[in-house]
Formats: C-alpha cells, structure tokens, sequence
C-alpha cells in the first residue's frame, strides 16, 4: 500500500553488504535480459520482469536449509529490485513449528535471517544476522507490524521524510546512517505460505535508484509468495530431520557398560544432508564371564522407517547377545528377524565379542565393512573377516573369525557413513581411514577423533557411527586381568572337590569370604551337573566385577533346565537352589559345547 506520513512506517532493518552481490558497485546495477545482455534497471520492460521473477525458482531453494534459503532470497534481490534487503523469519518458524497469524499486542518475535546490499550501503548498522529484532516500545510499532504483520499485507514508502528514519531503523545512530548513505525508499512484504505467516523481507533504495513503484510492490510480492514456499519447505524438511535425529539418538545406547579389559568409546555423527539420517546403529553389552559384545549396524535407506526399522534390529540383536549366543549365530537369527518385517527392510551387521581371558574377538559379518585393527605400535591393517550376506537377504550361514589383540590395541568399527564421498571411491576412502588411524594419538583415536577426519560439509552425506574399543591390562585395567580367573578342571569326580578348592581360595585372596559358602555350594552342582550331562567339566572361569560370576564349561548339547521335583525324587534341585541363591543364572551355547554360570551380588 502507498502511505502518506502517517501511513510512512518500517519496522524492517537497514541492511548490511552480505553475500556475493554485495560487492557489486552501484555503477553496475543491472541485470541479464531475457536474451542474456546487460539491460538498465530501470528500463526493464514487463517482459524482463517476468523474466527476472521466473528466474526465482532456479536460485531461491537450493537446498534445504531455511536459513540457506532466507540469504538465496536476500541475494537475488540485490542489485536486480533493491540496493538491500533483509530477511526477517519468526522465531517460532525457526524452531520448526507452524508459522501464525500474529494477533497479540506488541511486536511478534522475530530474528533477523538474511542480509544483503550494495557497497554504497556497507556502512549501515542493522540487526546483526541471529539476533532478534523484537522492540518494546510502543512508539515503534510501525506499519510493518500493524499491517505486515498483523494482516498479512505489504507496506510501500516511496519517499522516506526525515521522521521516518527513526521509525526504520533499529537505533539513533543507524538512523542516522541511513539518512547519510541516502536511502530514500523503502518496501516490506509478508511472507506467508499456507496461509501462515512465517517473516517478512525489507528491501530499500539509496542514491541513484527510483523510488519503489506499485509495479515493484507488485512484483515483490510475487517474489514473497514464492519465496515463502521454499522457506516453509525448508522449515518442514528441517523439523522432519530434528524428529529423526531425536529419534535416533532416543534408540541409540545412553552410556557403555564398564566391562573388564576393554574400555569403548562410541560416537554418532548426524549427516550434513537433511536426507542422510536414519538408520545407523550401535550397541556394547555386558555378557556373563566378563565378556562384551560390540555391534555396529547399517539400515539401508534413510527417515523415520530407516530408524524404526533400527530401533527393532537393536532390541532383536541386544535379546540375542543376552542369550550369549555366538556371534553367526546372532547373525543368523537376525537374517530371520529382517526377513520378517513388512517394510522388507536390508540391514549391514558386524559383531564381535572380546574374551578378556584370553584377550581375543570373536567376529562376524553381514555385509559390513570390515573392522580396523591397530596393535598400538603403529600399525593398522583391516581385518579379514569373512563377509556373509547383508541381513534380510536370506543367505546364511555366516562365518565367524577369532582374532587376538595385544594390550594397548584398537579395534575400530564404523558405518559408511565415515568414509563415503561423492568425490571418491570405496577403497580410496578406506585407505585414507588406516592413514588418520596411524597418524591418530591412542587417546585422541579413544575419543573419536576419526570422526573429525571424515568427509566434511557436503561431501558427507550420510550419517556415522564410530566405535573404537581398547584392550587395556594390568595398571589400566584395574578389573583386569587381576579380577579374572580361569582354571582347567579334571574330568574325573574329584572335579568339584578342586573346584571348590580353587574358589575358596581365590575369595580369600579377594576379601570375599563371605561369599565363599554359596559359592561353593553353586560351583559344585554347576561341576555335578557337567559331570552328569555334559561329557565332564572343562574350565572353571572366576570374575570380580560389578558382581561375583562363576562359569563352568563342558562339551554336552543340551542346556539344563529347572526341573519340577516330586518330594520322593533324590535328585533335580540344584538348579533350583541356584536359582533361589543368586541374583541370576544363565546359559549358553559355544563351539565345543555349553557354558553355564551364575552371578552373585557382592556385599557393599
């Protein structure tokens, strides 16, 4: 609308040289005709305008981020309609939510977004891009915000008195700047998409320009609304990846269990791209015997199913490795799980499980990128795990590989999303992971710092995950070895006797006492059960962690169970009174047969 005085308001802000236009000089304010030569501002026809509008649509919106999107719209504004520009977004919009109609008194909340101007007016004070722009006074409510704001309609200042500098700008002082700089002219537009108001755009003129016409109003406003689109995309597309992301990390472990021998640092790293999030995973479990079991895991795809179909695969994989089953194992039965699911999702996996007593993993792989091994001499080689077929692909089974690390050594898994680029292949990139791996300090290599020499910007286009776990002993490990014990039993009956032998003995060593008394009577059924079912007993394993654990192998298939026993029966109770003495007792499958332990609560 064209205000007389006490319709010449702005609560807009001057604008500041921003971008790449802002270094053109006034002497080269023009623009590209339809035919691609120069043509004066101001003898473009109605052809040329039309022309410069439809223009819009290939240099506005370029991506999705909203505040990209705000300056896109500040820099095609400059030099073509205006000398400056501002771009001014809700606060509310910028926090992903619905933009409104404002209706309260005062002036809504809003940060300003974009800037961008001539040269001539790189001496202006505006509000500094990210800070808000909010006034109090109620002598500054302007136009802009009864009309702009409030009904949604744009406001045209032909011709700028002197009164009305104050009223633009957001200080005396830049006031005064503006009125020496020789702006004269002024328009804001709303920007409103669905019907919702999400900011407002300012555009002014200084020397050597025309003031703004109602054929510029008009074009501004054609410029607004489609503006408003991209703005309210970007907005949508920007919450979506916030849900994601939230999502994601709600799924993802909250802390790594301490577990003995091995210290694990995991990191999560979010694409830059608003399309690469989703379905990267990882997972560290405690698993009877002192053992830890890493996983490491990649969904196919990206969004909301991407991380739901992760969330199941986690909860599937984590009630597997309860079980203490073997890694192929684990492999194979979540082939099946993927297998089942409607959205028919395709998922990478690689498990190990580290053995402290031994300090050896236990590997298998579906279809994931294999695991990088440094022995903390220097040395980094990628290990040859066998790579069976991605879960959900039907072909089983998986093989698995044991793998032994010094003290002090690294194990690194990851996603692909560490090292895929745009600009290079697979193998290049792998390479360029086992050289930052060398060139890394052990503690900045424990702390993540692979993830800092990934693909950056938007040559990382998908989301990471990064799992670095170090064997540690003796001084660094205070819960290993020195808290772990293993002895060979002999497989005759005098094995429960030694049995027990070694366990009071060792507690005593330990200050555990105490404990002795149960623990004696759990190892011995746990020995009398492997001598009646399992072909004899074959080691004995003793752990001090977070509790007292005690594990009896043998090579016998079955796994025991509960029996309900008839008060005639001589037999079939120690299970039961294992079951009734401690906290828990599990369980498990291995390669030469079974493994059954229990854990006792150690006294505080």
């Amino acid at each position: 609308m064209n205000g007389g005085k006490g319709r010449r308001r702005l609560a807009g802000r001057a604008t500041a040289g921003r971008g790449a236009a802002a270094r053109r000089s006034a002497g080269a304010r023009r623009r590209l005709g339809p035919s691609g030569g120069e043509v004066p501002l101001d003898r473009i026809t109605t052809r040329g305008r039309l022309a410069w509008l439809n223009s819009a649509g290939s240099r506005i919106g370029t991506t999705l981020d909203l505040e990209r999107t705000a300056q896109e719209l500040a820099e095609f504004t400059v030099p073509g309609l205006a000398d400056g520009a501002a771009v001014d977004i809700l606060e509310s919009v910028l926090r992903g939510d619905e933009g409104s109609r404002w209706t309260g008194t005062g002036v809504p909340l809003m940060r300003a977004t974009a800037l961008c101007a001539v040269e001539e007016l790189a001496s202006l004070e505006p509000t500094p891009v990210g800070e808000t722009s909010a006034r109090a006074e109620e002598a500054h409510e302007t136009l802009l915000h009864r009309y702009c704001l409030r009904q949604g309609k744009p406001v045209l200042v032909s011709r700028m008195r002197n009164e009305d500098f104050i009223r633009v700008a957001p200080t005396e002082s830049a006031a005064k700047k503006m009125r020496a700089a020789g702006v004269h002219s002024y328009l804001a537009v709303p920007l409103i998409a669905r019907g919702l108001l999400l900011g407002s755009v300012d555009f002014v003129r200084g020397r050597g320009r025309p003031p703004f016409s109602a054929t510029d109003l008009a074009l501004a406003e054609q410029l607004a609304s489609q503006a408003a689109v991209y703005i309210d995309n970007a907005r949508l597309y920007g919450r979506e990846r916030e849900h994601v992301v939230s999502l994601q990390r709600t799924l993802l472990p909250r802390a790594t269990p301490v577990t003995p021998g091995l210290r694990v640092q995991a990191e999560y790293a979010p694409s830059t791209a608003h399309h690469g999030v989703g379905g990267d995973w990882y997972d560290v479990m405690a698993l009877p015997g002192g053992r830890t079991a890493l996983m490491v895991g990649d969904v196919m795809g990206h969004g909301l199913p991407a991380a739901a179909t992760m969330g199941r695969l986690r909860t599937v994989a984590r009630t597997l490795m309860t079980l203490d089953m073997a890694p192929e194992r684990v492999l194979a039965r979540l082939d099946l799980a993927t297998r089942d699911l409607e959205d028919e999702q395709v998922a990478t996996f690689l498990c190990a499980v580290f053995d402290p007593a031994d300090s050896t993993y236990t590997l298998a792989s579906a279809g994931h990128l294999p695991p990088l091994l440094l022995d903390g001499q220097g040395s980094a080689e990628f290990a040859d795990v066998p790579v069976g077929a991605p879960l959900g692909a039907g072909v089983i089974p998986y093989d698995p590989i044991r793998l032994k690390v010094p003290a002090g050594g690294n194990l690194v898994m990851y996603t692909d999303g560490l090292i895929k680029s745009r600009h290079a292949d697979l193998d290049h990139q792998l390479d360029c992971l086992r050289t930052a791996a060398r060139g890394l300090a052990p503690g900045a290599l424990a702390d993540g710092g692979l993830i800092a020499c990934a693909p950056a910007d938007a040559s990382r286009f998908d989301e990471a995950v990064l799992l670095v776990a170090t064997h540690v002993s003796g001084a660094d490990a205070p819960d290993a070895p020195a808290d772990l014990r293993e002895w060979q039993l002999p497989q005759e009956g005098r094995a429960a006797s030694v049995a027990r032998g070694l366990v009071t003995d060792q507690l005593a060593a330990w200050e555990l006492t105490e404990l002795a008394d149960v623990c004696e009577l759990v190892v011995s059924e746990l020995v009398g059960n492997a001598l009646r079912y399992g072909n004899g007993p074959g080691r004995l394993r003793l752990l001090r962690g977070e509790r007292l654990v005690v594990e009896v192998s043998d090579t016998g298939p079955d796994l025991p169970q509960i029996q309900h026993a008839d008060l005639s029966d001589e037999g079939g109770r120690g299970l039961q009174l294992i079951n009734m003495l401690c906290r828990r007792w599990g369980s498990c499958r291995t390669v030469t047969g079974k493994v059954v332990w229990a854990e006792q609560n150690l006294p505080s």
